[in-house]
């Protein structure tokens, strides 16, 4: 049976795993479908963290701020509809694709969350 810890690690694991692809994404047109997948994976796999697990769970004390953290990034960040609106007209723009990219990294990284998820991790 798989306990909450790990549980929770692979979905960060998860998260992390998309952040590097995104990193590594060469921008080059029809990367903005790459982009979106990745964005939409990570969104999806912290709405679970924030839904189905519970920081008393965790035995670790750095889970609430890593999770105050996450709400702040579902709460405050959302690309999905500017994603959508780009698609059809700058999808082969390499400059655009590469902006949204990076606007994304730099949401991600906002109050270091993703150096907290990495910290987490090494602690489970």
């Amino acid at each position: 049976m798989v306990t909450y810890s790990e549980y929770l690690k692979n979905i960060l694991l998860q998260i992390q795993e998309s952040h590097v692809n995104l990193n590594e994404i060469k921008d080059k047109p029809g990367d903005l479908d790459l982009i979106n997948k990745e964005m939409l994976k990570i969104n999806g796999m912290i709405k679970v963290i924030l839904t189905k697990i519970e920081p008393e769970k965790i035995p670790n004390s750095d889970f609430p701020s890593l999770k105050s953290k996450l709400r702040n990034y579902i709460d405050n960040y959302f690309f999905e509809k500017e994603i959508e609106t780009m698609a059809p007209l700058y999808s082969d723009d390499v400059s655009r694709v590469k902006n949204m990219r990076l606007k994304i990294i730099e949401a991600l990284n906002d109050k270091k969350m993703m150096g907290a998820i990495e910290d987490l991790i090494e602690k489970l």
